[in-house]
């Protein structure tokens, strides 16, 4: 018996130090002092960290967010699987088109066709954004395309480190295929401790840009921060990214509150034929760095959007609100200023040009089955 107790002992703490580094490795990395170097020469690096261009600080309201997050009566989780389409690899075809092509994979990881260019936008497969596998915000369902079922990928484009926006599992297999990233200031440190050649990163500070093929990357502004633990809070820079290739635009809103930034991002570099705009994980003491689905919406019209795609909902439970409360609340104000929603099912690959009507699907009533091309 206690030979037995001890083997339960010696099995527990090799799980627990299993666990424990796992932990550590997905926090990332440090940048080294050429990387540090880069940081510090950023105007927005200022006493060690990275600020907005727009004070974004102050203390939240802890004890209140605590309560609502625990004792919150809110439907947070869908009741039923979402409905989804099961795309193949073959059915993105191996070159992409020379168009441009949407397909919403979860939260805020969408794969952008434009102008024969692949990029992808912060990928996560893994069942939870958490550092731990046991542990924090759980999928509502897997994605829907399986990552050996994506087609070939040019660039991956990363708005910020946070668990739901940077996934270690997806950037190591991604790095591992020689997928080129391009990251905000500071974000390189955590790809180069998960494996990726620095050959195939690129670090960019605001208004900064890159390219892939005929399509310029651009890091434009967010409002935001960063940090991957309790101790590197805004030690990488947050970002917004456009898109541009010879004649089609894309806008993707990565994670941001509300902010003047987006007028001049559309001013400098608009209009854009499609934006992706998030809209999920609000809250009334969130305001500085989440937009509502109202404010969605008007910061799509001031970075001169054209269709409107939703991300960053539909995936994870991360607020105090009702899974399906922010795709509603948008649909609202949207018909209010006369901005057409592109809300496309899981998986579903969207032609901008010719975006299918709404269906909305996410309602039970509505729901079409799941569909396998």
């Amino acid at each position: 018996m206690g030979s037995r107790s001890g083997w339960g002992r010696v099995v527990g703490g090799v799980c627990a130090c299993g666990a424990l580094m796992g932990c550590l490795s997905s926090f990332g990395g440090s940048p080294d002092a050429t990387h540090r170097l880069r940081m510090e020469a950023s105007p927005r690096y200022v006493g060690g960290i990275f600020h907005n261009d727009v004070y974004t600080g102050g203390d939240l309201p802890f004890w209140d967010t605590m309560d609502r997050l625990v004792n919150g009566e809110e439907v947070r989780v869908p009741p039923l699987r979402l409905p989804e389409v099961l795309a193949a690899r073959a059915d993105f075809g191996e070159e992409a088109p020379e168009g441009l092509r949407v397909t919403w994979l979860g939260h805020s990881t969408v794969l952008v066709e434009v102008e024969g260019v692949r990029i992808l936008t912060d990928p996560i497969w893994s069942e939870r954004a958490s550092p731990l596998s046991s542990v924090g915000p759980r999928r509502f369902q897997a994605p829907p395309v399986p990552l050996e079922g994506l087609p070939p990928i040019d660039a991956v484009v990363i708005s910020h480190d946070h668990y739901d926006h940077l996934d270690e599992a997806t950037v190591r297999w991604l790095g591992g295929r020689g997928v080129r990233f391009f990251v905000p200031l500071g974000v390189s440190a955590h790809l180069l401790a998960w494996g990726v050649e620095a050959s195939q990163i690129t670090e960019l500070d605001w208004w900064e840009e890159g390219q892939v093929g005929a399509v310029r990357v651009v890091a434009t502004p967010a409002r935001h921060f960063s940090g991957r633990t309790l101790w590197d809070r805004d030690a990488t820079l947050w970002a917004s990214w456009a898109l541009l290739g010879p004649t089609r635009r894309v806008y993707f809103g990565g994670d941001t509150g509300m902010f003047d930034g987006f007028a001049e991002i559309g001013a400098r570099l608009g209009p854009f034929d499609v934006t992706l705009m998030p809209i999920g994980a609000y809250d009334r003491n969130w305001r500085a760095v989440h937009v509502t689905p109202e404010e969605a919406v008007v910061a799509h019209l001031a970075v001169q959007g054209g269709r409107l795609m939703p991300i960053h909902w539909g995936t994870f439970n991360l607020a105090m609100h009702a899974w399906d409360e922010p795709i509603e609340r948008l649909l609202a104000h949207a018909a209010r200023e006369e901005v057409e929603v592109v809300a496309p099912r899981l998986g579903e690959i969207v032609d901008v040009d010719g975006a299918p009507s709404l269906k909305c699907w996410w309602r039970p009533a509505e729901s079409p089955a799941t569909a396998q091309r």
